[in-house]
């Protein structure tokens, strides 16, 4: 009984893992990964682009400070 248990543990969860606990479709296909520029037009495209995403996040961020600065100066200012 002692020594049987354990062998039975193991031969259960250690055969057909690979279907037992898999998750399907975890990892992505190579057509949805990010792929890297390795071309120098690729590069400065890439850049370009992400300096881009950089200031309209910044701009938004900077809007967003400027609709809460007239609510403080009220509230400081009373």
């Amino acid at each position: 009984m002692y020594i049987m248990f354990p062998i039975a543990w193991m031969y259960y969860f250690g055969t057909n893992l690979e279907h037992r606990f898999s998750v399907p479709d975890f990892w992505p296909k190579a057509e949805e990964t990010y792929k890297i520029p390795f071309e120098k037009d690729d590069i400065h495209g890439e850049l370009e682009r992400l300096k881009q995403r950089r200031l309209e996040r910044r701009r938004l961020r900077l809007e967003k400070e400027d609709m809460k600065s007239p609510e403080l100066e009220r509230r400081e200012g009373s």
